[in-house]
């Protein structure tokens, strides 16, 4: 099934579209307060846009502009939150039963389709139980299986592993990327392991605007935002190019090799560089890196065998040993250095 959303919510300065191929599953990824949540709201119908249309594979979910709205119920989605909200009162059986028989399915044959599918996600034995019977990875295991019994076009979650224990969360990915498979779906998530497993592409929001969007790997390797670059572990400097470089708007210069071809003077870009890439000093250094600048340590934060030395714009990971010898703490003025050759700059 394939999506095509053009939205805007004035309310909560959302503006963003969304474009979804048939069997394509999508993660949305950003900071919180970003329109992610808001996005999957307006497809399920629960946010009505102030202005915008949908469409669902040809079906007109919505359209502001001619008054078409068809209500969430009609419009073969499923949504699938972080609470499972299982109907407490009936049996797991029947909570899975629960779309099929509202689409007029007869009783016995709705146990048939509940039955697969609560052993697709591995929870046939909890067909007799009750909500306050399962664990919290159970009840979501669950609301997975009345999702998909449903038979939903496009199936949206929204954060549907952020209330587990962290133990089960791995175990639950493998449930979402067997059941995922082929299926057309958008995940709203905060996990860089969700996309990563489950996405076949990944669209970043931030402060309501869609920043950037494309093949999973691609975003991580080559971010264009800040939310990409942070998730993916790089250090990412926005601006205007000068003379090759990248000036961003605090002042700070970045040299480095244009992957794009190179971007004229006076466009955006942006410049991209590991941590590890990153030499700090107390004194500055000399020799051959174009890139050097003075600034403050703000945290160290231990990585394993790693610490992160993090500063107001750019972070360096070093050794134990060099943040010892080099008596680094929050507070100590440093030279942070990088050679021109570890940057890649691309157009933004």
């Amino acid at each position: 099934m394939t999506l095509h959303l053009d939205v805007v919510v004035a309310t909560r300065d959302v503006r963003a579209t969304l474009d979804l191929g048939d069997g394509e599953t999508v993660a949305i990824l950003g900071p919180n307060g970003s329109g992610k949540s808001t996005l999957l709201a307006t497809i399920a119908g629960i946010v009505r846009p102030d202005t915008g249309s949908a469409t669902l594979d040809g079906t007109t979910l919505f359209d502001t502009a001619s008054g078409t709205w068809r209500p969430p119920h009609d419009r073969g989605t499923a949504l699938l939150a972080q609470d499972p909200l299982l109907f407490p009162h009936l049996t797991v059986l029947d909570n899975v039963a629960f779309g099929p028989r509202s689409a007029r399915i007869a009783r016995s044959e709705a146990h048939v389709i509940a039955r697969r599918w609560l052993d697709e996600v591995d929870a046939g034995d909890l067909a007799g139980r009750k909500p306050s019977q399962l664990s919290g990875g159970q009840a979501q295991r669950v609301a997975i299986a009345r999702a998909l019994a449903a038979d939903p076009h496009l199936l949206l979650l929204d954060e549907p592993m952020a209330a587990l224990d962290v133990t089960v969360v791995p175990a639950m990915r493998q449930v979402l990327k067997r059941v995922l498979a082929g299926r057309s779906a958008v995940i709203v998530t905060h996990d860089v392991l969700d996309a990563l497993l489950l996405a076949d592409r990944v669209v970043v929001m931030e402060a309501g605007r869609v920043v950037e969007q494309g093949p999973t790997k691609d975003v991580l390797a080559r971010p264009r935002s800040s939310f990409g670059a942070g998730i993916a572990g790089l250090n990412l400097a926005r601006g205007q190019v000068e003379s090759g470089t990248v000036r961003t708007r605090s002042g700070l210069v970045v040299a480095g090799l244009h992957h794009d071809a190179t971007v004229p003077d006076g466009q955006q870009a942006v410049a991209v560089f590991s941590p590890s890439a990153v030499s700090v000093h107390r004194e500055q250094p000399g020799g051959s890196p174009r890139n050097v600048f003075a600034t403050t340590v703000r945290e160290l934060e231990p990585r394993g065998s790693q610490v992160r030395v993090q500063t107001d714009e750019l972070s360096a990971d070093v050794t134990a040993p060099v943040v010892a010898e080099l008596d680094l703490m929050p507070g100590t003025p440093v030279f942070l250095a990088v050679k021109a050759s570890e940057v890649s700059i691309y157009s933004a």
